[in-house]
């Protein structure tokens, strides 16, 4: 079992910057994908960003350009720096490792209002 917990969630003004981080219980890096999902009200969950195992990423066409996402193997812990936030990016954000199991964390809000 692993226990992903994420942090770094708040209220930020358009236009802000926030960084999201992911601890992962154990190292799974080698074998895991990890992503970054976010759930606003009403609508359905959304992939963010991915890095696979071997350390491709991909990001929806709605944060290309304004969110990154990294991880620090040693730490076991994975971000995402976020730029450039609009009302838009409003949404619970869940941390995700995708491989032999699928393992989610409790989630963190992100909420851009002025």
């Amino acid at each position: 079992q692993v226990q992903l917990v994420e942090s770094g969630g708040g209220l930020v003004q358009p236009g802000g910057s926030l960084r999201l981080s992911c601890a992962a219980s154990r190292s799974i890096f080698s074998i895991y994908a990890m992503g970054w999902y976010r759930q606003a009200p009403g609508k359905p969950r959304e992939r963010v960003a991915v890095i696979s195992s071997g350390g491709q990423i991909n990001y929806a066409d709605s944060v290309l350009g304004r969110f990154t996402i990294s991880r620090d193997n040693a730490k076991n812990t994975v971000y995402l720096q976020m730029n450039s936030l609009n009302p838009e990016d409003t949404a619970v954000y869940y941390c995700n490792g995708h491989g032999p199991y699928d393992y989610w964390g409790q989630g963190t809000q992100v909420t851009v209002s002025s």
